[in-house]
């Protein structure tokens, strides 16, 4: 539900990033020949974009606000948090005055990966029963 406008001459979130479903932002593979290029990578999302702007314009939202469940906002910055703490960790093992061995920095980017992975794996979804 979100769009991003022009400015300064840059190119919009849509020209960049044209090849991602604007629901689930999963990687789409455009066609070639005629025709109006995909937006969506399959028909649940291209529904669920629809229900949510149904959902918005009952609530008088904006482009550029959103609904999200307390828990799921949490949760999200939950992940957050953690991947800061990691980031604060690597930045203080691996200061250049203690001189980091190799194994140093294997275990800091193992730890910024199990850090990193869940907020990139985490997806946010409308829930079925409140989106209609």
């Amino acid at each position: 539900m979100t769009k991003s406008l022009e400015i300064a001459g840059t190119k919009t979130e849509s020209t960049v990033d044209s090849s991602r479903c604007q629901w689930c932002r999963s990687p789409i593979s455009q066609r070639s020949g005629a025709g109006r290029p995909r937006r969506f990578c399959s028909q649940s999302c291209r529904q669920w974009d629809w229900v949510a702007r149904q959902r918005a314009t009952e609530l008088a939202l904006s482009e550029d606000e959103l609904v999200i469940a307390r828990k799921e906002l949490d949760a999200l910055r939950d992940q957050v948090y953690v991947l800061r703490c990691a980031i604060a960790d690597v930045e203080a093992d691996l200061d250049p005055s203690v001189d980091p061995t190799t194994r140093d920095f294997k275990a800091a980017l193992k730890w910024l990966l199990q850090a990193a992975k869940p907020l990139a794996q985490d997806q946010l979804h409308p829930s079925p029963s409140r989106a209609a």
